[in-house]
C-alpha cells in the first residue's frame, strides 16, 4: 500500500492513496490527525468520516475502476468557521444529477447508490466538477 500523508499548511492537508479498496480506510486515521489539531467535535466527526469514507470509495471504484496505478487525492482545508474536503480521482466523472433515488422502493435492496445521498445529507455542500485530467468532489462543512 502506497500513502502519502502531508501537511502543507497549518491548515491544508493532504492524503494520497493509491485505488486499492483496502485503503478507504485510511480515511480515518487522516481525518481523526485533523480533528486533534482542530478540536472537531463528535458530530462533525461522523459527518466528515461518513461522507469523506463514502467519496474515497467512490473514486477509487467507479472513477479510478480499482486501477492500483491510479492515485486518490484528498485535500483538507481548514478555516475559522468552515472545512473543505475535496476528493480527486483520474475518471471520466459522471452526472451527478441522474442518480437513481435509493428512497425509492425499487432501489431499496440494491447494494450500492447511496453514497452520494449520504454525502449530500451530511455536508453543507456538495458538488462535483469535471477536470481535464479526472474529477473532484467538492464537500464543505461549517464548524461551530
Amino acid at each position: 500500500m502506497k500513502l502519502k500523508r502531508k501537511t502543507k499548511g497549518r491548515n491544508l492537508y493532504q492524503l494520497e492513496c493509491s485505488s486499492v479498496s483496502k485503503n478507504v480506510s485510511c480515511i480515518e486515521g487522516f481525518l481523526e490527525n485533523i480533528r486533534n489539531k482542530h478540536n472537531i467535535d463528535d458530530g462533525t466527526m461522523y459527518r466528515l468520516l461518513v461522507s469523506c469514507t463514502e467519496a474515497v470509495n467512490n473514486a477509487i471504484i467507479h472513477g479510478n475502476k480499482s486501477d492500483p496505478t491510479k492515485k486518490v487525492n484528498v485535500i483538507c482545508k481548514v478555516e475559522k468557521k468552515n472545512l473543505t474536503i475535496r476528493v480527486r480521482d483520474l475518471g471520466i466523472g459522471f452526472n451527478s444529477e441522474n442518480l437513481p433515488d435509493p428512497r425509492d422502493e425499487k432501489n431499496l435492496l440494491k447494494e450500492s447508490g447511496r453514497g452520494i445521498f449520504l454525502m449530500r445529507s451530511l455536508m453543507d455542500d456538495v458538488r462535483f466538477k469535471k477536470l481535464k485530467s479526472g474529477s473532484v468532489v467538492v464537500m464543505k462543512l461549517k464548524l461551530h
